[in-house]
C-alpha cells in the first residue's frame, strides 16, 4: 500500500510540486463549492500566483453539503494531484493553494467565522446555478429555494449561499471590517451581476440598511471561466498513484487548455492570477457570451443528441462524422449571433474547440454535460436562438439542439432504457410529459415550464415549426437516424 499524499512526502522529479512553501502563506480566500472544476481552475491560478508573487492568498475550501471533499483533502494537508491529459503521457502536478477544507454539514460555525474574519479578502464560488437560490427571471432571491427559505426564517444561523454571504457582510460591517470581494466563478452570464442582485435582495428582506451598504460597498466582478474537467474515475486515482508514488483520494484530471477572463474590481486586493494566464478586462460580457454560445452551446447540443445516439464521451461525438458536422454547424450559428471581438477570430476559436472536444485522453461524459438542462439551456441555446431569429439568421441549429433536449427530457433512449435527468425541474418535467405522446404535445408541455423559454421566441411560428420538425424526426426514425438526416441536409 502506498503512503498517502501529504506535505511531508517526497515526489518524483517528473511531478511538478508547488513553487513555494504552502505553510508560509496565510489564507485570504474562502471558496464555496469545493468541486473538481474549482480545483482544476481557480485553485491552479492561485497556485501559480503564490509561486510567482507570494502573498497570503491560500484558500479555505468549503463544501456546503457533502463531507467527501473535506474528508479527501484534510488528511493530505490540502494537497492534491492535478493530471493534465493531452497528447502523449499525462502530466501530474501537485497543487498547494488549498490551506484547509471544511463541510457545511459538519463545520458550519467554522465557515461562518472564516467568512467574517478580517483576513478573508475574497470569496469565490462554484456552486452551480441551482446552488445560489436566485430567481433568474426576477433577479432576486428565490423564496421557493429550500436554503433561501430556511435562511430567511433564521438569518442569524444561515446555511445557504445568500444567507452566509449576507450574514458575514453584516458582521464585518458591524465590526468595522472592510467587505470582501465576491467573485462568482460559475459558468453563467453576467455572473457577478446575478449574484449581486441575489445578495442585495436577500439582505433587503432582512435589513434594508445593510442592503444599501452592500450595494454601495461590495464588489461583485464578473468573470468567464473555461477548462474541461471530466468527472473523476478509478483511472484518475490509479494514474495519480502511479505518477506520484502516493495514494491521493482528491486527485482530479483535466485538459491542458485553461482560460479565465475577469473584471478587475478587487478593492481589498487580489492574487497575481496573471501568473497563470488570467486576463483582466473592463467588461467580461463579450468573452463570456462567446464561450457560452459557442463552446457551451455546442456542448449541450452534442450532449443530448450524442447521449441518445449511444455516445458516452464527447470525443466519441466528434468521431461521428455526422454529429461532428452538426457540432461545426453549431459553432458557426453561434458565432453569427456575436459582435466582433478584438483579437478573437471566431473560426480559429471554433477549430480550437473542435480539437479540445476530440482530445482522446479526456473522458468527458455526455451524460455529465446533460445534467441541469433547464439551468443551462437559456444562455447556451435559447438566447442565441432569439438573436438569430430577430436578425433573420437560420434558427435551425438552435431548434435541433432544443429538440434534442426535449427528446432527452422523456427520460428514455430509443431502446427503452431509462435514465435520470438530474435536473432541478425533473419532477415537474415528468409530470408535464406524463400524457405527452406527439412532438406537438411534448413541445407544448415543455414550453409551459416557468421562466425557461423567451416568450418572443416561443410565439414565432418559424421557431415552433423547426423545433417540432426536428423532434418529430427523432421520435419517428430514432435519434441516430435523425442526426444522419440532419447532417445530410447540411451537405452542399
Amino acid at each position: 500500500m502506498m503512503p498517502r499524499l501529504n506535505a511531508s512526502v517526497s515526489l518524483p522529479d517528473t511531478v511538478a510540486a508547488p513553487g513555494y512553501t504552502p505553510a508560509d502563506h496565510g489564507t485570504g480566500i474562502v471558496h464555496l463549492g469545493l468541486g473538481a472544476f474549482f480545483r482544476a481552475h481557480q485553485a491552479v491560478y492561485t497556485d501559480d500566483a503564490l509561486a510567482r508573487s507570494g502573498g497570503d492568498w491560500r484558500i479555505l475550501g468549503v463544501s456546503l453539503r457533502s463531507t467527501a471533499p473535506a474528508e479527501e483533502l484534510a488528511p493530505q494537508d490540502g494537497l492534491y494531484t492535478l493530471i493534465e491529459r493531452g497528447d502523449g503521457t499525462p502530466k501530474a502536478r501537485i497543487i498547494g493553494a488549498i490551506s484547509g477544507a471544511v463541510s457545511g454539514a459538519t463545520e458550519i460555525e467554522a465557515i461562518r467565522a472564516a467568512l467574517a474574519a478580517p483576513k478573508t479578502r475574497i470569496v469565490t464560488l462554484t456552486v452551480t446555478e441551482k446552488g445560489y437560490g436566485i430567481d433568474r427571471a426576477r433577479g432576486g432571491a428565490d423564496e421557493s429555494h429550500p436554503a433561501v427559505a430556511e435562511d430567511l426564517a433564521s438569518p442569524e444561523a444561515p446555511h445557504g449561499v445568500l444567507g452566509l454571504l449576507v450574514q458575514a457582510l453584516k458582521l464585518r460591517r458591524a465590526a468595522g471590517t472592510a467587505p470582501f470581494t465576491v467573485l462568482c466563478c460559475d459558468n453563467l452570464p453576467e455572473n457577478g451581476t446575478m449574484l449581486r442582485a441575489g445578495v442585495v435582495d436577500f439582505a433587503n428582506r432582512c435589513d434594508p440598511e445593510l442592503a444599501d451598504w452592500i450595494a454601495a460597498e461590495v464588489a461583485f466582478p464578473s468573470c468567464m471561466v473555461d477548462r474541461i474537467t471530466p468527472a473523476r474515475t478509478e483511472t484518475t486515482l490509479a494514474d495519480a498513484a502511479r505518477l506520484t508514488g502516493h495514494d491521493d483520494a482528491a486527485a482530479i484530471e483535466t485538459e491542458p487548455f485553461t482560460q479565465w477572463v475577469i473584471e478587475d474590481r478587487f478593492p481589498a486586493g487580489r492574487p497575481d492570477w496573471e501568473a497563470g494566464g488570467a486576463l483582466f478586462v473592463e467588461d467580461v460580457a463579450p468573452y463570456e457570451q462567446m464561450k457560452l454560445r459557442m463552446l457551451n452551446g455546442a456542448h449541450s447540443m452534442l450532449a443530448y443528441s450524442g447521449f441518445l445516439a449511444g455516445h458516452r464521451y464527447v470525443r466519441d461525438t466528434v468521431a461521428d462524422d455526422d454529429l461532428r458536422r452538426l457540432i461545426q454547424r453549431q459553432f458557426s450559428a453561434a458565432a453569427a449571433t456575436l459582435e466582433p471581438l478584438p483579437g478573437i477570430d471566431f473560426d480559429s476559436y471554433a477549430q480550437q474547440l473542435l480539437e479540445r472536444f476530440a482530445n482522446p485522453s479526456i473522458a468527458h461524459e455526455t451524460y455529465q454535460i446533460a445534467m441541469d438542462g433547464t439551468q443551462k439551456l437559456p444562455q447556451r441555446i435559447l438566447q442565441p436562438a432569439l438573436s438569430a431569429l430577430q436578425s433573420g439568421q437560420n434558427v435551425r441549429p438552435f431548434a435541433f439542439a432544443t429538440a434534442a433536449w426535449m427528446r432527452y427530457s422523456l427520460g428514455r433512449t430509443d431502446d427503452g432504457e431509462t435514465y435520470a435527468l438530474r435536473d432541478p425541474l425533473e419532477a415537474e418535467i415528468a409530470e408535464r410529459l406524463a400524457n405527452a405522446q406527439t412532438s406537438e404535445s411534448i413541445f407544448s408541455a415543455l414550453a409551459a415550464l416557468r421562466g425557461l423559454f423567451p416568450e418572443t421566441l416561443m410565439s414565432a411560428p418559424e421557431w415552433r415549426g423547426e423545433v417540432i420538425g426536428a423532434l418529430s424526426s427523432m421520435l419517428e426514425i430514432g435519434v441516430s437516424a435523425a442526426i444522419r438526416a440532419e447532417a445530410a441536409s447540411e451537405l452542399p
